[in-house]
């Protein structure tokens, strides 16, 4: 039996405005910074030499954005399964402001409240992740930051909550592949 080859690229977004303040953003659809503009154009040389059977997108307009800057949107099909993580009331608030009304509370751990759960994002990604290995060949993944975070610990057969231990920036390349027969982690939040 042959080793698994496949790598499936994940893909942040470039900075937005919310991102950059740390506002949680889920269904706001807010457009890149000019800084997210130039983050996704780095993007482009990084992968333009790749190979990729599938490109996947979520379908808010900074991921299809950041796609499109990196040259792969001619490839792409968007999918709500890359969509973030659903805030529900905590959209548009940071973690001090939630606080405020809930001290001590931990996203990770306490959840959002009318949004989706965990379990309903695990189940999301984990429909990408067979997609992605039904696939013949490299996948590229141009998403956000919790769902893609999710989609590693699922991926490495771990709680989706262990997401909250992959920290991932904003215009950033990560490569999820396999060593021997075991899924891993290849490269976390490369820049360059």
């Amino acid at each position: 039996m042959s080793e698994p080859t496949q790598e499936i690229w994940l893909m942040r977004h470039g900075e937005t405005e919310w991102s950059v303040s740390g506002k949680h953003t889920s269904r706001t659809d807010l457009p890149l910074l000019p800084s997210g503009i130039k983050q996704a154009q780095e993007l482009a040389s990084k992968v333009k030499d790749e190979k990729f059977a599938l490109v996947l997108v979520s379908p808010m307009h900074r991921a299809q954005e950041t796609c499109r800057l990196a040259g792969l949107s001619a490839a792409a099909q968007i999918t709500d399964d890359l969509r973030e993580w659903d805030y529900g009331a905590y959209e548009g608030k940071t973690t001090a402001e939630i606080r405020k009304d809930r001290p001590g509370w931990q996203l990770w751990r306490d959840g959002v409240n009318g949004g989706e759960s965990l379990d309903q994002v695990r189940l999301r990604v984990q429909r990408v992740i067979e997609r992605a290995t039904t696939t013949q060949g490299n996948v590229a993944l141009f998403a956000h930051g919790h769902v893609l975070r999710i989609l590693t610990a699922v991926w490495l057969n771990l709680p989706p909550n262990d997401g909250q231990f992959f920290a991932l920036n904003t215009g950033t390349i990560s490569v999820l592949g396999f060593e021997h027969e075991y899924r891993v982690i290849r490269r976390w939040n490369c820049t360059g």
